[in-house]
């Protein structure tokens, strides 16, 4: 048998040298520990994984035609024209009277900017065949951080005192400040009446004045308009002329004269009654609170009531947003609100997320807590040590890495973590166990006996290293809507293990030197 001790060094050997004889395997469990730290704190946290679906809303107008019109006329040609793209999976399309809606889907991972730029070419380039039925037509992207994190619904339990109407005033002027919180995306303000200026005609006042309805429309129409007028120049100044005004207030739309009529002006007051307040109503929202809800009423009452819907923006942190939001709305229920008025969030996906992530970091820490207690049990504590620290250090890497590759914390990235737990402690394991051995041989102590250990093993850690990333790597370029699910795994994975072969070759020689006897 050839003695291990008369094999000359190779680069593992001297690597190991030096390395446990400075510091650098202390510096990087120190970096690994606070990086991995400062990561888990840091990483946005939401419930899924960012997918990108470039998805649009073709919305046209064509008053006039009936729904079977609008989809023999322009939904269906619009939806071959659209379905010509490339890289469109799906075109469907809704036809109602006047209007029609054509939802155009790409494949997953495809870039949204290309994608609307290819819709608005393509469009623009069938110009010429557009029916002359159509108005106007839009385009309106969908995305996925389109969807709210925060509903907060605002009532009021005195509703003769502060009704829908109030309600939706009062969650329009909260919809302009929370915009500046940051990260917030798309703001939506559901329910209640808006303000209205209602006109309500009296036909036997028009006929009594000679003036039609079209009268009033046209003289509502051009009186309520600011139009440039040129400037003057004068002493050095420039004077901006402005030609008529804007509406402000019923008074003065009542006193707006339409017609004319033997040199008598007509007024809007005179033929007609004008209302500002809500508009008319055509939906009903209400909130209301059973027993569970532990208010002290036994009563199972409605109130009136208006949502706020609030969505983040890409990649940033759910958890931090909405906590923001919920200050805010305890501030204004505490300064602001009146008595009547109340809050209740209905939806938080930034709580949910938080405490999903909570919950499976705790799983985490159990899971390594459990491997830890049972390779004490077999091969002693101090080996445990070994093997305990050196597994956070693997995920403090993994995931300062995976911060700046752009992954965020969710349930899927902490499930390959969790997966990857049983992978990537096999080298650590094999690493103290082989030193361990060499140790209780007492044939070659310190120093030298660790080198020959992880000499011993060297390939065979290698090679199940590389094994696992050929096993794992194909993951990445699964296609469709498990993709985004699956790159997760196809990136935490390989990467845990590979800085688990990293420890295994720099951190765990030194600290089975430190710590085992």
């Amino acid at each position: 048998m050839t003695d291990p001790s008369s094999h000359k060094e190779d680069w593992l050997s001297r690597m190991l040298s030096v390395a446990m004889q400075g510091p650098l395997p202390l510096m990087f469990l120190l970096v690994a520990f606070a990086g991995g730290f400062i990561a888990l704190l840091v990483t946005p946290r939401e419930e899924e994984p960012q997918i990108i679906v470039p998805l649009a809303d073709v919305l046209v107008a064509a008053p006039g035609l009936g729904a079977e019109q609008v989809e023999r006329q322009i939904a269906t040609p619009l939806e071959k024209i659209l379905y010509q793209i490339d890289g469109v999976e799906y075109v469907y399309s809704m036809s109602r009277p006047g209007q029609c809606v054509v939802t155009v889907r790409f494949f997953v991972g495809e870039d949204r900017v290309d994608s609307l730029v290819k819709i608005y070419n393509k469009l623009y380039s069938e110009k010429d065949r557009i029916p002359s039925a159509v108005r106007s037509w839009a385009v309106k992207p969908v995305e996925i951080d389109d969807v709210p994190i925060i509903v907060a619904v605002l009532w009021s339990d005195e509703p003769d005192r502060t009704g829908d109407h109030e309600l939706r005033r009062l969650a329009e002027e909260i919809e302009h400040d929370l915009q500046s919180i940051t990260n917030t995306n798309k703001i939506l303000v559901r329910g209640g009446r808006p303000r209205r200026m209602r006109v309500e005609l009296d036909p036997e006042a028009l006929a009594a004045r000679g003036t039609a309805p079209l009268d009033v429309a046209w003289a509502i129409q051009v009186s309520n308009r600011l139009l440039p007028a040129g400037a003057i120049q004068a002493q050095d100044r420039e004077i901006v002329v402005e030609a008529g005004k804007f509406i402000q207030s019923a008074d003065e739309l009542r006193d707006l004269v339409i017609n004319v009529v033997d040199g008598v002006p007509v007024y809007l007051k005179d033929v007609a009654r004008v209302m500002d307040g809500p508009a008319e109503p055509t939906h009903y929202t209400w909130i209301g609170f059973g027993p569970a809800d532990g208010r002290g009423k036994a009563d199972a009452a409605f109130y009136p009531a208006v949502a706020i819907s609030i969505a983040k923006k890409k990649g940033s942190n759910a958890v931090w947003v909405a906590g923001e939001i919920e200050d805010y709305f305890a501030r204004l229920k505490q300064n602001i609100f009146p008595p009547e008025v109340h809050y209740r969030i209905i939806r938080n996906h930034g709580k949910t997320a938080d405490d999903k992530i909570n919950n499976l970091v705790s799983s985490l820490f159990a899971a390594v807590l459990t491997v830890t207690v049972f390779i004490g049990i077999f091969l002693g504590w101090r080996a445990a040590l070994v093997v305990g620290l050196a597994v956070p250090v693997c995920y403090g890497v993994t995931l300062l890495l995976g911060l700046y590759a752009g992954y965020t914390i969710n349930r899927v990235t902490l499930f390959a973590l969790i997966l990857a737990l049983g992978l990537l402690v096999d080298d650590p394991i094999t690493g103290v166990d082989n030193i361990e051995r060499y140790m209780k041989t007492g044939r070659h102590p310190g120093r030298r006996g660790v080198i020959l250990a992880m000499g011993e093993i060297r390939s065979a850690l290698i090679m199940s290293t590389v094994a696992i990333i050929i096993s794992f790597a194909p993951l990445y370029f699964i296609t469709g809507m498990m993709g985004p699910y699956m790159a997760p795994m196809a990136f935490n994975v390989p990467v845990s293990v590979t800085v688990s072969t990293v420890v295994a070759f720099l951190v765990t020689p030194w600290l089975s030197y430190k710590l085992l006897k």
